[in-house]
């Protein structure tokens, strides 16, 4: 009798401790404790909570076409001086895929190994398994192609809208600038409204996590919770496995100087880890790289194209967390039907690094267009901003690098300047 007392007790702490903070990630954080308990104590009342997080579910869902739209847009059209840097760019890019796609890999490997979703079995109703994958392979490679947006946007086919962004972009940045800047104007506004749309959903994310973790806690037990726990150590594990098995051998094969860059990037990266905000540590980021001795027009075109398509450590989390949630929905899926969700998570997730908890939006996206179920991704809002704060240090520490192996690639590395670089980032 005293356990239940006792725990209430602490959850009143918290939520005067929340009060006090009035940050959406501490209320976040207490609601999952919160529908943990309700879910515990009284699984009836928590079956009746779903409803909240269905609600949630389908406000975020409205926000996937047009982001997704708005920013790739903008993320390649916006781009078009790649025409012009030719050389650069082409290598930027090739780089950048190159990274991303192993670092995807990576993440499927490690989820693999660890299975931080195997055990928390949802109820029948929430996941569909016959739904996940049962096309030819024919069937396959057509279903990538729209044949009409406007019902591919109503059927959550978000791989079909991608496909339309990314020839739509390309068309967009072959025009003329007089007749291209309209449209990206356009675009620009419809990202910038998006994310506001986003931050005022997620108002909301409180109570769809604790009435997501109540239901789940009613229906499983406690087992969720390990479960999240387990997944955090999946993630950052696999974040320090590719530093040192991708990032640290592109850097010894282009000879990067590594005492230096190290210095450069220490404070960027610790502002990238602690806000859990790309776009806070960019400017300290491009001043460490061209005070390294990366020249100003490499810097100024690599780290804000990376920001769209270099994001290794929002990749690498991402297929870890699609493949949780099918292994919580106790979804097998087959070699071919990872391959099919990785290529989705390639291609939902360029352009949103600076956007708070873009994350989930790309995950829904992804959940929603290849069958798996929806409402376990909830379970990740309670551990997101740990969660955030590894993959964005990752996302910051690779572009930095990508900035200074482009340099070394193209022959206009300035210097080695090991302690100017390190004294400047301890100023």
């Amino acid at each position: 009798m005293l356990f239940p007392v006792f725990r209430w007790a602490a959850l009143a702490a918290l939520v005067v401790y929340g009060c006090m903070r009035r940050t959406l990630t501490a209320w976040i954080f207490i609601a999952m404790l919160l529908g943990a308990e309700i879910g515990h104590d009284f699984p009836n009342v928590a079956t009746h909570l779903r409803v909240l997080a269905l609600i949630f579910l389908r406000l975020i869902k409205t926000i996937i076409a047009p982001l997704l739209f708005g920013t790739l847009v903008v993320g390649i059209a916006g781009h078009s001086n790649l025409r012009q840097v030719g050389r650069l760019g082409l290598r930027s890019i090739i780089f950048f895929e190159i990274v991303t796609t192993l670092a995807i890999f990576l993440g499927l490997g490690a989820i693999n190994l660890s299975k931080a979703g195997v055990g928390v079995q949802l109820p029948v109703t929430t996941a569909d398994k016959s739904s996940v994958g049962q096309l030819s392979a024919e069937d396959t490679i057509l279903h990538v192609f729209p044949e009409n947006i406007a019902k591919s946007v109503a059927d959550n086919q978000i791989l079909q809208v991608v496909v339309f962004c990314l020839i739509f972009a390309v068309a967009l940045a072959m025009l003329s600038e007089d007749k291209r800047r309209p449209m990206l104007s356009f675009c620009e506004s419809l990202s910038e409204v998006m994310f506001k749309f986003t931050n005022i959903v997620m108002y909301m994310a409180p109570l769809g996590v604790g009435a997501a973790v109540a239901y789940t806690v009613g229906h499983t037990g406690f087992a969720v919770l390990g479960s999240l726990l387990k997944l955090l150590l999946t993630l950052y594990a696999a974040l320090a496995v590719f530093i040192v098995g991708v990032l640290l051998p592109v850097a010894l094969i282009f000879r990067v100087p590594l005492r230096a860059f190290l210095g450069a990037v220490a404070e960027p990266v610790t502002i990238g880890f602690a806000t859990a905000n790309s776009e806070a540590a960019l400017p300290r980021a491009m001043e460490a790289m061209e005070a390294m001795g990366v020249p100003r027009q490499i810097v100024a075109f690599v780290i804000p194209t990376g920001y769209s398509f270099n994001l290794t450590g929002s990749s690498l989390y991402l297929s870890v967390a699609a493949i949780f949630v099918a292994q919580v929905a106790g979804i097998h899926l087959s070699l071919g039907q990872q391959l099919m969700i990785m290529l989705t998570l390639m291609l939902t997730s360029k352009g949103v690094a600076g956007v708070s908890r873009a994350a989930l939006v790309i995950l829904l996206a992804t959940a929603a267009s290849t069958g798996l179920p929806t409402e376990p991704v909830f379970l990740l809002l309670g551990v997101d901003q740990l969660l955030d704060m590894g993959r964005t240090a990752v996302n910051v520490l690779g572009n930095c690098l990508a900035a200074v192996v482009m340099a070394k690639w193209e022959g206009e590395f300035q210097g080695e300047r090991p302690s100017a670089v390190v004294a400047a980032a301890l100023e």
